[in-house]
Order: structure tokens, then C-alpha cells, then sequence
């Protein structure tokens, strides 16, 4: 049973940093692209970083350019994806949600998209 597990948020100053941290487990091919999304009050989902597979290619928010930076290790049991978040001002104050897309054991072909539960990111004097 694939499980995501995210952890690291919380309470901080603007200009202060933060480290998310979501594992995945229980796959059975590893995961292919692995993102970080958010929703903050009466907003949307958002995506804010996205890593492929091998680390080759990250994508972001233009919101959270030059501020965020995603980064993943793997191994044969589970796959770890990073948010370091730099600098952080009152508008990234969010529920952080974790999502892996990852080849369904019975058709490989085929990405399943899972989620974990959340983290809270408040940023605030």
C-alpha cells in the first residue's frame, strides 16, 4: 500500500526558512515525478515544485522562483522529495500537499496519483 508522509511545517517569521520533507513507501516501481502543491484560505490548489524521477528536470511557480528549491533522494524502499523554502512572506501560508505519480504494479504504463495528508506552512509576525 503506497503511503506518502509529509512533515516539516509549521509556524515562522516572513524571511524565515523552512524544510518540507513527504516519503513515499510501499510502491512497488518508484516513483516518477513527485511535486509539492498548496492551498492556502479560499484559494485553489496550486502546484509549486514538480522533480522528475532522476532529479534531471524541477519546475516552479514563478511565485516561489529563486525563493524554493525541490529536491529528491531515492532508494529501492522509498523515495524522499524536499521543499526548502527561503524567505518566506505571508502569501505562502498554505496547507503543503505532497503528490507521487507512480506506474501501477499491474500495468507499469500507467501513472497512479497519490497524495498525503498535509502540512501547514503559516508565515506570520
Amino acid at each position: 500500500q503506497v503511503q506518502l508522509v509529509e512533515s516539516g511545517g509549521g509556524l515562522v517569521q516572513p524571511g524565515g526558512s523552512l524544510r518540507l520533507s513527504c516519503r513515499a513507501s510501499g510502491f512497488t516501481f518508484s516513483p516518477s515525478t513527485m511535486s509539492w502543491y498548496r492551498q492556502g484560505p479560499g484559494k485553489e490548489r496550486e502546484l509549486v515544485a514538480e522533480i522528475t524521477r532522476t532529479g534531471g528536470t524541477t519546475n516552479y511557480a514563478d511565485s516561489v522562483k529563486g525563493r524554493f528549491t525541490i529536491s529528491r533522494d531515492n532508494d529501492n524502499v522509498k523515495n524522499t522529495v524536499y521543499l526548502q523554502m527561503n524567505n518566506l512572506k505571508p502569501e505562502d501560508t498554505a496547507l503543503y500537499y505532497c503528490n507521487a505519480r507512480i506506474p501501477m504494479p499491474r500495468n507499469p504504463n500507467v501513472l497512479g496519483s497519490y497524495w498525503g495528508q498535509g502540512t501547514q506552512v503559516t508565515v506570520s509576525s
